[in-house]
């Protein structure tokens, strides 16, 4: 899944979630030694995890981060997810 990043450096993040568990991460542009430790950080830990833990991370101000992206990139997910199953 994409998605598409607001006010942030990186534009969008891309990720695949199998089972509850996040499996790839990857953040396309962005500082790229911070998108790739927080994609390492984040692969093989449950979404929900993910997303207790980079809800609310602010960047300079702006009112989210990059992290703080993939985590409404995640609950998006949750609630397609959640959304098809109904």
């Amino acid at each position: 899944m994409r998605h598409i990043n607001q006010h942030t450096c990186s534009k969008a993040v891309d990720f695949e979630v199998e089972n509850g568990i996040v499996t790839q991460c990857e953040f396309i542009g962005g500082c790229s030694g911070n998108t790739q430790g927080v994609a390492a950080l984040v692969v093989g830990r449950p979404v929900e995890e993910v997303i207790q833990i980079l809800s609310g991370i602010d960047c300079g101000g702006r009112g989210t981060s990059c992290p703080d992206q993939f985590a409404k990139g995640l609950q998006e997910y949750l609630s397609k997810k959640s959304s098809m199953e109904a």
